[in-house]
């Protein structure tokens, strides 16, 4: 019987796992990392744009665009994931979610129900139309795209993306897709949101001028915060906040806390003192006015300040997306490379311990900002 169970699990494809890509257990010292997608690799010359997501179920999907010929962020493009079922320490062989010939597939942002158990994984088509595909069994398989343009994209609006990154659930069950937009050549974050569990979908509010790639989080009094990539050159985020679910943001202000190369970022909560813990926010991208020193910072005060700052990788830095793990370690996918920062995605893995330095110390009055 014993032998039977493990022909099956063989069998499985979707499971089977590559031992170049298991990672060790956290180490004692807290962090461990593998790299799990190289360009070069597995079909493709470039992978770029991770997006991070634990399904209900406990199933870990690292979602990235594979792109087939170069680093462009035009051309054959689709997206593909890595499935872990053990918090990231071994990950399957690659699932396509889909592959559109020439087109260009893009900005995954993925989102869980925790109503249904669905995992929701909205995107972009050629930066210009917006689709959902929807899985049921945690990433293995995928419904084909539903085109969804009409309902979250205006007459006279031109460039469109999603995320990237994940999107979040709020506590009111609305799916939340952090977004953005040009019109007239001028570019906006906005969101897209849903109250059906990602059957219909709604245009939600925009933030203020020269905000782009967004991140978002619901705070403990339920409103949402939408951290922006900023094009203002301040080298900084700017962020905005809504007090009814996403659906209009309050004037956009700017972080000194997070300095930015103008590039994309992530937020997520780790723990939520309603839940009998405390409020933490967690928060990475690359720390300088270029793409390297990719940093992941921690809040005790729902993002008024930011005391806690770790390094996690000194050199060339791009895109991440985080995640907290059942076991409440945190994880990182990111963008990273020698010479350029999309030469591979990387999955990192570490405690609070390691991020705090074990000094999981309460935070600092909210600094200036301007």
């Amino acid at each position: 019987m014993r032998a039977k169970i493990a022909i099956m699990a063989i069998i499985a494809g979707a499971f089977a796992v590559s031992a170049a890509l298991a990672a060790p257990d956290v180490p004692p010292g807290g962090f461990s990392q593998s790299d799990i997608f190289v360009g070069g690799e597995e079909g493709y010359a470039i992978y770029r744009i991770p997006a991070l997501l634990l399904t209900p179920n406990g199933a870990l999907l690292a979602i990235c665009e594979a792109r087939k010929n170069g680093p462009s962020d035009a051309g054959d493009i689709d997206l593909i994931l890595k499935r872990s079922s053990d918090n990231g320490k071994t990950w399957s062989a690659p699932i396509m979610i889909w592959d559109d010939g020439g087109n260009t597939i893009g900005n995954p942002v993925p989102v869980a129900d925790s109503a249904t158990g669905a995992v929701i994984l909205v995107f972009t088509k050629n930066n210009d139309t917006v689709h959902v595909a929807r899985s049921e069994d945690d990433g293995l398989t995928w419904s084909a795209p539903e085109d969804i343009t009409p309902d979250v994209k205006l007459p006279g609006w031109e460039w469109y993306a999603a995320g990237p990154g994940h999107g979040i659930q709020l506590r009111s069950g609305r799916l939340l897709i952090p977004c953005d937009h040009t019109e007239k050549s001028v570019i906006y974050s906005h969101i897209i949101y849903s109250d059906d569990h990602g059957n219909t979908w709604n245009l939600g509010g925009s933030s203020g001028k020269h905000t782009d790639e967004a991140t978002a989080v619901e705070l403990a009094d339920g409103s949402v915060y939408l951290n922006s990539r900023s094009n203002h050159m301040k080298g900084m985020r700017a962020f905005a906040v809504s007090k009814d679910g996403g659906e209009s943001f309050s004037d956009i202000r700017f972080e000194k806390a997070h300095i930015e190369p103008v590039c994309q970022a992530s937020v997520a909560r780790f723990s939520l003192a309603a839940d009998g813990g405390r409020d933490r926010l967690l928060f990475s991208n690359p720390a300088d006015r270029t793409r390297v020193k990719m940093t992941v910072k921690l809040s005790y005060d729902d993002a008024r300040s930011w005391p806690v700052a770790k390094l996690v990788n000194l050199g060339k830095s791009g895109y991440s997306d985080l995640a907290v793990l059942p076991d409440k370690t945190i994880g990182l996918l990111y963008e990273r490379g020698e010479v350029q920062y999309w030469e591979k995605i990387t999955f990192a893995r570490f405690t609070l311990d390691w991020l705090t330095d074990g000094k999981d110390a309460g935070g600092a009055p909210r600094g200036e900002e301007n």
